[in-house]
């Protein structure tokens, strides 16, 4: 503020977006916008600038939630003055920062006992906008505009936050032995599917051999029978008993394992092996025959 005239006027400058409340013998008298203005010094005077921008203003409050655990809640307020309001925000505030802080720490301090750790979380939006509609009502009365109110952050106690992190750990230990658990359910029943298909495989495999067989013996024994005279079934049968009979010990001698470690079987071996082997085969078919009968 420079002076032109002590005892006449002065020349005052505002800067942008401000105002400058102007008193008359210590009576406001009116408001002058931005830029140079002439104030009749020493009766009127420039008491003081109002700023028009938008600020910002940090609020921390310590409450606790309905499960009794104690937060920290950080909160930022966006706030103005408007150009019409000029007289109200200047004359009936002593300190608006502290009287919008006292009315963040009251709307904070009412909504989250009502709630617990959790839903707090997840409600915070719901208490930023019933917060900011109880300060906007309240403080339009002085002349200020509440633009936004945000919930920046929710700290928990540090015993609470590694709790809490021990208990989503927990949780997903849970989880991961659960997964593991099915996968290895879906190995074993996909082994044992496997394990029955192949043994069915298996057995239709030995049904068909053995029908093979079967087909092949009868085959023979009537080619046999037709191209030698006076053999009967029972010749032709000791003659394939006794080619088996050989065919077997051939493949008990052959070694398929490591040659450092042979495999050696002791068998009873002599003329009548093969008599005593048809022997026993017919024994045992007369013998089932006789039992299915007796049941019958």
């Amino acid at each position: 503020m420079a002076c032109a005239d002590c005892c006449s006027c002065c020349f005052a400058c505002v800067p942008e977006q401000s105002v400058g409340i102007v008193e008359n013998l210590g009576k406001y008298d009116r408001v002058i916008s931005p830029g140079l203005s002439i104030v009749m010094w020493p009766i009127a005077n420039v008491r003081s600038l109002v700023s028009l921008k938008i600020q910002q203003l940090d609020v921390k409050c310590d409450t606790k939630t309905k499960d009794n655990v104690f937060v920290s809640v950080n909160v930022a307020v966006l706030y103005r003055v408007e150009l019409e309001n000029v007289y109200d925000a200047f004359y009936k505030l002593t300190d608006h920062r502290s009287q919008i802080r006292s009315y963040v720490f009251d709307g904070i301090r009412s909504a989250f006992p009502k709630m617990e750790l959790d839903e707090s979380f997840s409600s915070k939006d719901e208490i930023a906008s019933h917060v900011l509609t109880d300060l906007r009502t309240l403080m339009k009365t002085y002349g200020y505009n509440i633009l936004e109110c945000l919930i920046t952050d929710i700290t928990p106690d540090p015993s609470v936050q590694r709790a809490m992190n021990e208990i989503n750990a927990s949780q997903r230990l849970r989880h991961a032995a659960a997964f593991k658990a099915e996968a290895e359910k879906i190995l074993l029943v996909k082994a044992a599917e496997a394990d029955s298909e192949s043994k069915y495989l298996v057995g239709v495999g030995v049904a068909k051999q053995r029908k093979a067989i079967m087909d092949g013996l009868r085959g023979s024994i009537s080619e046999f029978s037709e191209a030698v005279a006076g053999a009967g079934p029972k010749d032709v049968m000791d003659i394939l008993l006794l080619t088996q009979y050989f065919d077997t010990l051939k493949d008990v001698g052959l070694n398929t394992g490591n040659i450092q470690t042979p495999k050696t079987l002791f068998l009873p071996h002599g003329p009548q092996s093969v008599t005593h082997l048809r022997k026993e085969l017919a024994d045992s078919f007369m013998s089932g025959l006789g039992n299915a009968n007796k049941k019958k």
